[in-house]
C-alpha cells in the first residue's frame, strides 16, 4: 500500500487534533479505506509546537515556498485561521498542485471566490468540511444528499461560544458579562470575543453554507448581523414567560429567485428541536421541499470534533476527484437573484413608558399605522412613575418595524425602548 503523504500547517488545537487522530487510526484508515496516510512535514513558526506533541524535529518546517515545492507531498491540511498568510500560502499550495483541507471559514467567506479558479485551474482540490459546525458533516450532507431537494430554509445554531453563554444565562440567571467571562474561563469565549459576540463568525459560515444549499453565491457583506452583546438576562426572563428561548440564529432561505440571509438573536419557540440545544453544541436545522425537515447536532468545535472533519476531508481529497461549486461563484449575487433586506419575522418589543392612561393604546395605533398587528401585549409596574410593556407582534416586514420603533421612541409617554428581538 503506497503511502500517500501530507502535511498540516498550523499545529495549534485543531491541527494537533487531525495530527492525533491520523496518527492514532493510521491502521484503521488503512483497513477501512485503503490507504496509507501520514504527516510528512508541519509548517509552523517555530518547532515548540512539535516539541510539546513529542513530534520528530525532522517534520519541522517553515518556509512555505520549500513545502509547496516539495513533490511528494499531495495535500496540505491548513488550520492557522486567519485571512493572511494564510491565503497567500495556500494560493502557493493550489499553484503548485496540491489540494488543500482547510478549516478556515473567514478565509473561505471573503476569499472563496478567488480561491476556488486556482485549485480548479491546476486540478487540484479546495476541501471544507471543517470549517462550518465543527464535526458535524453539514457541508457534505448538502453537497451530497440533497440532489433530488431543493434546499428552502437553514436555521442555525453555528456558534459555540454564544451558546453557550445564552444557554448559561439561561439556565443560571446570569447577565450577559457574566457569562461571558465564565465562558473565557473555560475556553469557550477568546480573549477578544468580537468576531463570536457580535455574529462575524457565524455570518461567515451562513455564507459557506447558504451558498451551497441555495446554488448561488450569498456574500458574506450582504448578511444582515447582529450579535448577542444587547440580550439582557430580563429578556431571558420574558422569553420564559412568553414561552421561547432565545438563541442566536443563522438564517438562511430560498423562495424561487428570492434569497435572504441573515444572524440575529432569535426567540425560538420551547418546543422546537433547536430550543434544546445548550452549552458550545451546534444544530443545523433544515427543510428540503420533499424531504421535509431534518436537524444536524452535534460538536460545533474542539480538537477532535473538528479534526474529525478534516481527516474525513483528508480521505476524501485522496480517494476522489475534486468538485467544485455548481454555480458562478464570483462573490457577488448571481444576475437574476433577489436578495431579501426587508424579510418577514416576528417581534419582541420591550418598552419603559410613563405609567399613564392611553400609553398602551398610542403605542398600539403606531404599531398598526405601520401595518405591525399585535400578537400579545402585556402591562407590568415598573420603577417610580413607570411601567414596562411588553408586545409580541405578528410576522411583519422589517422596516415597517424599524419606522414604528422610531417613531414609539418620540412619543412623550415613552422613557425608551429596552429591548427589540425578533421572533421565529
Amino acid at each position: 500500500m503506497r503511502q500517500r503523504k501530507i502535511a498540516i500547517m498550523g499545529l495549534g488545537t485543531v491541527g494537533g487534533g487531525a495530527y492525533d487522530i491520523l496518527t492514532e487510526n493510521r491502521e484503521y484508515i488503512q483497513a477501512t479505506q485503503g490507504i496509507d496516510v501520514t504527516v510528512a512535514a508541519i509548517l509552523d513558526r517555530t518547532s515548540a509546537p512539535l516539541q510539546a506533541r513529542g513530534i520528530s524535529a525532522d517534520l519541522f518546517c517553515d518556509n512555505i515556498d520549500k513545502l509547496a515545492a516539495n513533490p511528494d507531498i499531495e495535500l496540505v491540511i491548513e488550520t492557522m485561521g486567519g485571512v493572511e498568510p494564510a491565503k497567500t500560502f495556500i494560493i502557493k499550495l493550489l499553484e503548485n498542485g496540491k489540494s488543500v483541507v482547510t478549516a478556515n471559514k473567514e478565509l473561505l467567506a471573503k476569499h472563496w471566490s478567488e480561491l476556488e479558479p486556482i485549485a480548479q485551474k491546476h486540478g487540484c482540490g479546495l476541501f471544507f468540511e471543517a470549517s462550518c459546525v465543527g464535526g458535524v458533516p453539514i457541508i457534505r450532507a448538502i453537497g451530497e444528499s440533497f440532489q433530488g431537494d431543493k434546499v428552502r430554509s437553514i436555521y442555525g445554531i453555528i456558534n459555540g461560544t454564544t451558546n453557550y453563554i445564552l444557554s448559561k444565562m439561561s439556565s443560571e440567571n446570569l447577565d450577559y458579562a457574566q457569562a461571558l467571562k465564565q465562558a473565557q474561563s473555560l475556553g469557550f469565549a477568546e480573549a477578544d470575543p468580537t468576531s463570536d459576540v457580535e455574529g462575524y463568525d457565524a455570518a461567515y459560515k451562513l455564507s459557506i453554507l447558504a451558498s451551497l444549499a441555495f446554488h448561488t453565491c450569498v456574500p458574506y457583506a450582504s448578511i444582515y448581523r447582529e450579535g448577542i452583546t444587547k440580550v439582557t438576562a430580563q429578556d431571558i426572563k420574558n422569553a420564559h414567560a412568553l414561552g421561547y428561548e432565545i438563541k442566536l440564529i443563522a438564517i438562511g432561505t430560498r423562495d424561487g429567485d428570492s434569497v435572504e440571509a441573515r444572524v440575529h438573536p432569535l426567540f425560538v419557540p420551547s418546543d422546537h428541536p433547536l430550543a434544546a440545544v445548550s452549552g458550545a453544541y451546534n444544530a443545523v436545522y433544515l427543510n428540503g421541499d420533499n424531504v421535509g425537515d431534518l436537524m444536524f447536532y452535534g460538536a460545533g468545535a474542539g480538537a477532535r470534533p473538528t479534526g474529525s472533519a478534516i481527516v474525513s476531508d483528508v480521505i476524501k481529497a485522496l480517494t476522489g476527484k475534486p468538485k467544485y461549486t455548481d454555480f458562478d461563484n464570483n462573490g457577488r449575487l448571481s444576475d437574476g437573484i433577489d436578495f431579501i433586506g426587508d424579510f418577514m419575522s416576528g417581534y419582541y418589543i420591550c418598552v419603559t413608558v410613563d405609567d399613564k392612561t392611553g400609553v398602551l393604546s398610542k403605542i398600539s395605533t403606531v404599531l398598526s399605522d405601520n401595518g405591525v398587528s399585535i400578537k400579545s401585549a402585556i402591562q407590568r409596574a415598573g420603577e417610580g412613575d413607570t411601567a414596562t410593556l411588553l408586545f409580541l407582534t405578528h410576522k411583519a416586514r422589517e422596516h415597517s418595524v424599524m419606522h414604528a420603533l422610531d417613531t414609539i421612541s418620540k412619543l412623550a409617554t415613552v422613557r425608551s425602548i429596552d429591548s427589540m428581538i425578533r421572533v421565529m
